[in-house]
């Protein structure tokens, strides 16, 4: 079995962990969404074009990358 040397069993990379957390926290607060359809916390705002949508999650991707990689 081919295994890429120094990466052991369950670690992680900073970007895959963020990655994780961005979609936690966009399915969860409708962070970014281009209709609104529930009640409670809607996110930062609601984005006109899809266009606008991934750059709201693009936007979110940096913070969480940033908040891994501070954390260590």
């Amino acid at each position: 079995m081919d295994q890429v040397p120094g990466i052991t069993a369950g670690s992680r990379r900073n970007e895959d962990i963020a990655l994780d957390l961005m979609k936690f926290i966009a399915m969860t607060t409708g962070y970014g969404r281009t209709t609104s359809s529930g009640v409670g916390f809607q996110g930062t705002g609601a984005a006109a074009k899809p266009e606008e949508y991934a750059g709201h999650l693009l936007e979110l991707y940096g913070k969480c990358l940033a908040a891994i990689q501070s954390g260590k």
